[in-house]
């Protein structure tokens, strides 16, 4: 496990590795994973910078690499997260927030538990393209959460796209209906630390086992993103499409085998490979099919598969 923000913060000040995350006031009781608040950032701003650089050069070098920013992305109190709609989402519908499981303030869900429709006032740093915080959105409910085969908390808010869009002038991030494909290139945009990470899918891990808990098709990154602590519930987004098809959220950090903070990978015939320093996130692809008209979750919705309760 990663250690409790305060903790966090004060390693972040002792070791001057630079100014609190943007959620440093906001703390709750929630759990962090793999890829929640760490301090192992020192020498990632210096990989930012090269990042940002080599994704700068890709720009002009490839024409349908889009910019990728930090516009409809938020900062939670311990992770990550952003503001997305489905292909069938109307301006009208309650907007919604995803994250990880693993950050919900209710703490983490067990091998098999899934979270649907709990009263939430949990709160939002809503960001803009340049990573200012410019609102504060606010929680109704946790329509979804469980970190059974994937990784995904999915808040509904107490406002519509249609209201944050005129009042601040910001589009939710679009979740692709479509599994992605190796080699895309992608942006993991982190609203807590406002950092970008780019690189590409390298492929997908039949399964990947990290403790207690089994994920399904996990997206790879190639190792240029090395998100860090803080980093979970980040979109993942196609940049040549700009919409989300992953949620990052672990890595294997010390080369142990399918341990907390060391998932393995499992493939079909029960070969573990292990592979540290290299991370992960979560498709989405198979989220749109399990949410309605007026933005409502229907796990019996025909072509849902996330896991019930």
């Amino acid at each position: 496990m990663r250690k409790p923000l305060g903790a966090a913060l004060l390693a972040l000040a002792i070791a001057g590795a630079g100014a609190a995350p943007a959620a440093a006031a906001d703390v709750d009781t929630a759990q962090s994973f793999d890829k929640g608040v760490d301090t192992n950032s020192v020498t990632s701003v210096v990989r930012d910078t090269v990042n940002s650089a080599t994704d700068s050069l890709g720009q002009v070098l490839n024409p349908k690499v889009k910019a990728v920013n930090f516009a409809g992305t938020v900062s939670l109190s311990n992770c990550s997260g952003s503001v997305v709609r489905f292909p069938a989402s109307e301006d009208n519908d309650p907007a919604l927030v995803m994250s990880n499981g693993h950050c919900l303030e209710t703490g983490m869900p067990g091998p098999g538990e899934v979270v649907v429709d709990r009263a939430s006032s949990r709160t939002f740093g809503l960001l803009n393209a340049s990573g200012s915080k410019v609102a504060t959105l606010r929680a109704s409910k946790i329509a979804y959460g469980t970190m059974t085969d994937t990784d995904v908390s999915i808040y509904q808010l107490t406002t519509t796209y249609g209201q944050i869009k005129s009042s601040y002038g910001i589009n939710a991030l679009t979740v692709a209906d479509s599994h992605p494909t190796a080699g895309t290139a992608i942006t993991v945009a982190s609203g807590y630390w406002k950092r970008l990470y780019s690189c590409n899918i390298d492929g997908f891990a039949y399964r990947l086992k990290e403790g207690d808990w089994t994920f399904k098709d996990s997206v790879r990154y190639t190792s240029a993103c090395n998100t860090i602590g803080g980093t979970s519930g980040s979109p993942v987004i196609d940049q040549a499409t700009n919409k989300v098809v992953a949620v990052n959220n672990t890595g294997n950090e010390d080369g142990q085998r399918c341990t907390v903070n060391n998932p393995c990978e499992v493939d079909e015939s029960g070969n573990v490979t292990v592979r540290q320093g290299i991370n992960y996130a979560q498709q989405t692809y198979q989220i749109p099919a399990c949410f309605g008209v007026d933005n409502k979750l229907d796990l019996n919705a025909s072509g849902c598969v996330l896991p019930k309760p």
